[in-house]
């Protein structure tokens, strides 16, 4: 099947915007994601190294209270610490406010679709809500600039942020033999190991086995983090001696995080981490039930080209499943709020200005009424990928509230449906949505039911 811009801008990308061109061809989308991240330098999101407020501040601003406490300057303490999570819930809304503008004005939706698939693939979820504004900054650090390159350096940078070993307690691990655990209580935690090898890498059914997930445990012991350093190895910690992860074995004589980020370079070549990637992105991007010539072939392309990323996409892109006029995927909420602002083009000064209850009312709790709760998922899994999860009772009337209520709100004049529903749906949209939009007794009803209807919502 040829190659069709719109299925390119809607399929593969953040939709079709009244402004911006979609792309002219295969080759025009991977010559755009070898470039540089256009986007992502205009609509800056900080990286986890110089997200403010830090981890640090809130860890001196507690110690600075409980110093003071049952005194006179106990209140005052307390207001410095009130205010770093005031500046916390503020930075959660600029990031979104910024995710969003990006996926609005972006000449290169691949490349935002791709960042939302992997953060998806790598989740992580705050700990505590002082850390809710840390998610993006940990995407734009770690994941982000690797979309296109080697999954093995996106491993190797999210097993080492912060983010993710706190989130899955590395911070809490310690070789049993090590001399951290000689000296007070403390053990080995298997979580990381376990999520690396099953969810990250190799994939449930993987062929790894329980003593692997312990001894790349063990093997992972000196990874910690905390606030002041962020993430870091710290040699007390380590598990003496080397071990055996997948048959070859790391370490020895002296422990290293070189040896950790040997085995997960290792790992991240093995066949069987190929064939999970390219079966979530065909999943993805395709369809639940992609042709299993296409998965073996992108992970074919994977492993011949040292684990490069946009290798496996070439494939993706170049196979005729990737062009079916057939769409088989629904989009997520905030897929469908993006390329719905996408639509209506929204103004990106009235995106990046738009205050915290604005973004609340347009963003934050219609996310979460529709079943994607803004950067918080259930587990490490990330979000589902089946459509039943995503077309519930609720998530359908979430989607419907939005698409009748917000875009009334975000622009002063609403575009005519009967031109709105070409924008949205490209040349040729289904006649029923067609005469729907004609029919709606005023303008505002006309843009909510093309929002609304079945063929908006799927890719």
């Amino acid at each position: 099947m040829p190659f069709d811009p719109t299925i390119a801008a809607i399929r593969f990308g953040m939709g079709l915007p009244p402004t911006i061109a979609p792309p002219a061809s295969v080759d025009d989308m991977l010559t755009r994601l070898a470039g540089s991240d256009e986007i992502g330098a205009a609509i800056p999101i900080p990286t986890f190294s110089i997200a403010q407020p830090s981890p640090e501040d809130f860890r001196i601003a507690t110690r600075a209270r409980n110093a003071v406490r049952g005194t006179d300057a106990e209140a005052a303490a307390e207001d410095v610490r009130d205010a770093l999570r005031s500046d916390s819930r503020e930075a959660v809304a600029e990031h979104m406010k910024a995710s969003i503008a990006r996926a609005v004005y972006t000449h290169d939706g691949f490349r935002e679709r791709l960042a939302l698939f992997c953060a998806d693939h790598f989740t992580v979820r705050a700990t505590a809500a002082i850390r809710r504004h840390l998610v993006s900054p940990y995407i734009e650090e770690a994941i982000r600039p690797h979309v296109a390159g080697r999954f093995a350096d996106m491993l190797v940078a999210v097993v080492g942020s912060p983010m993710m070993i706190v989130y899955l307690d590395q911070n809490r691990s310690m070789g049993p033999n090590s001399r951290s655990a000689l000296r007070r209580d403390g053990g080995l935690n298997e979580n990381l190991a376990r999520e690396v090898l099953e969810l990250h890498t190799l994939g449930v059914g993987g062929a790894y086995t329980q003593d692997d997930v312990r001894q790349f445990a063990e093997l992972l012991t000196g990874v910690t983090a905390n606030a002041q350093r962020g993430g870091f190895f710290q040699e007390n910690r380590a598990e003496p001696g080397s071990e055996t992860v997948l048959g070859v074995t790391y370490g020895g004589d002296e422990d290293s995080l070189d040896h950790v980020n040997a085995a997960l370079r290792d790992i991240a070549m093995h066949p069987d981490t190929a064939r999970h990637l390219a079966q979530k992105l065909a999943v993805h991007f395709i369809g639940p039930d992609p042709e299993n010539a296409l998965v073996v072939a992108m992970a074919a392309r994977y492993l011949a080209t040292d684990g490069t990323l946009f290798a496996m996409y070439e494939v993706l892109l170049a196979d005729e499943a990737a062009w079916s006029p057939v769409a088989k995927k629904v989009k997520q909420p905030f897929e469908f709020i993006a390329s719905s602002m996408r639509a209506l083009g929204v103004p990106q000064a009235a995106i990046l200005a738009a205050s915290l209850q604005q973004v609340r009312r347009w963003g934050l709790r219609p996310l979460g009424v529709m079943g994607q709760t803004w950067q918080n998922p259930v587990g490490p899994d990330g979000w589902p990928e089946d459509d039943e999860n995503w077309i519930t009772p609720q998530g359908m009337a979430g989607r419907i509230t939005w698409s009748m209520q917000a875009p009334q709100e975000m622009l002063e004049t609403l575009p005519d449906p009967s031109d709105f529903v070409y924008r949205a749906l490209g040349p040729n949209p289904p006649e029923a949505v067609i005469f729907a939009a004609n029919a709606a007794e005023t303008v505002k009803d006309g843009i909510g039911i093309v929002l609304a209807s079945a063929a908006f919502q799927r890719r």
